[in-house]
């Protein structure tokens, strides 16, 4: 993927092609991770493409759970360290939140 953008890139200005390069890097080494910390899902939107697994990390010093808002999956208690993966499959947007701490919300849109 990112030898691909290289390659898109070359033509550019050298400002414009690293501006390019840095988004895809970042989306790729981002996509797929989702942390807990300081009470928050960080980052709180992700988006992936189909059959992307999303591990999910708790960092905090206290338990959190990921939960799916419909329903389709629940994490144990995560205590520190521990991580949770869903694998998304299907285009969409599907939303989750902490069981623990309601307040704590996240989204992962899937595209095709």
């Amino acid at each position: 993927m990112i030898a691909s953008l290289a390659r898109r890139a070359a033509p550019l200005a050298p400002a414009a092609a690293l501006g390019l390069l840095a988004q895809a890097y970042l989306a790729f080494a981002e996509g797929a991770k989702v942390g807990i910390d300081n009470f928050a899902f960080t980052p709180d939107v992700v988006t992936v493409k189909s059959g992307t697994t999303v591990v999910f990390e708790n960092h905090d010093d206290i338990p959190h759970l990921v939960v799916a808002a419909d329903g389709k999956y629940r994490s144990k208690a995560l205590d520190t360290n521990d991580q949770f993966s869903v694998t998304f499959d299907k285009p969409g947007e599907y939303a989750y939140f902490c069981g623990l701490h309601p307040y704590m919300k996240g989204k992962i849109i899937v595209a095709p």
